[in-house]
């Protein structure tokens, strides 16, 4: 089952989240074979509470962790540039 939902990021590369034969959850590239980024699987107690829910679950956890990955992206890239200032004040702990 593929969900109807695609991700962009690195540069028009799509995302899509699929649910693979051993019944994980997954993102991976659209029309491309290869590992899937990431894959989630549930216990069977998980799965009794969630149902048809899990898709959803499972949606939200990978949004989270794309938003974290994009927070650490773009804090990096701040302390990158304030590296290549030599006139910012440095900071000591």
């Amino acid at each position: 089952m593929c969900l109807a939902l695609l991700y962009v990021f690195e540069m028009s590369t799509l995302y899509e989240i699929v649910e693979l034969e051993n019944g994980e959850i997954a993102l991976q590239r659209v029309d491309e074979a290869g590992e899937p980024l990431v894959c989630i699987r549930f216990s069977e107690e998980s799965l009794y509470f969630l149902n048809d829910a899990r898709f959803e679950v499972a949606k939200a956890m990978i949004e989270a962790g794309l938003d974290a990955a994009s927070d650490i992206q773009d804090q990096q890239e701040l302390l990158d540039q304030h590296d290549d200032d030599p006139d910012a004040p440095k900071i000591v702990h």
